[in-house]
């Protein structure tokens, strides 16, 4: 179990990025102006929600933690590797932290390129290193079972 302490919010501010952990995201209009630039022709987001279900379980919320300054850092190294593959773009990535509604977004990705394979792909190369690497853990509560029992898992 994590201490309470592991969570905290945090932003780190990269050249063309912005990674953060929040207790509540930004509304999506601000994420896109945040990158927006008349040089590029591409803007794509991704917004991950907590859905209602799980292997046959009815999900009834998530809660997130976050090992803040490592996840951080993780997320700057992803970014990293996406611009040895698309040099030129501009990503904001935000993580939510805490608990987490059915319907709800708890990750939220945008990027800007020149053009739109280049954003879709950077996009989804985010997503998926930062679902795979990055230290947030999630717990599963679902309908009819006690909440003490329910476990943390690795946010994948």
């Amino acid at each position: 179990m994590l201490s309470p302490g592991s969570s905290v919010e945090g932003t780190l501010e990269l050249p063309g990025a912005i990674c953060s952990i929040k207790n509540t995201l930004d509304p999506i209009e601000n994420t896109i102006e945040q990158v927006s630039d008349d040089r590029f022709g591409a803007v794509v987001t991704f917004i991950g929600t907590t859905r209602n279900s799980f292997q046959g379980k009815v999900v009834t919320k998530l809660e997130y933690q976050a090992y803040t300054k490592l996840a951080l850092k993780t997320m700057a190294t992803i970014i990293t590797e996406a611009r040895n593959q698309t040099a030129e773009f501009q990503a904001v990535v935000q993580h939510k932290i805490g608990v987490v509604g059915v319907g709800e977004p708890s990750i939220v990705i945008a990027v800007s390129s020149p053009h739109r394979k280049e954003a879709f792909h950077t996009c989804e190369f985010i997503l998926e290193e930062v679902k795979r690497k990055v230290q947030i853990w999630k717990r599963e509560y679902y309908e009819g079972e006690d909440e003490r029992q329910a476990e943390w898992k690795s946010n994948v």
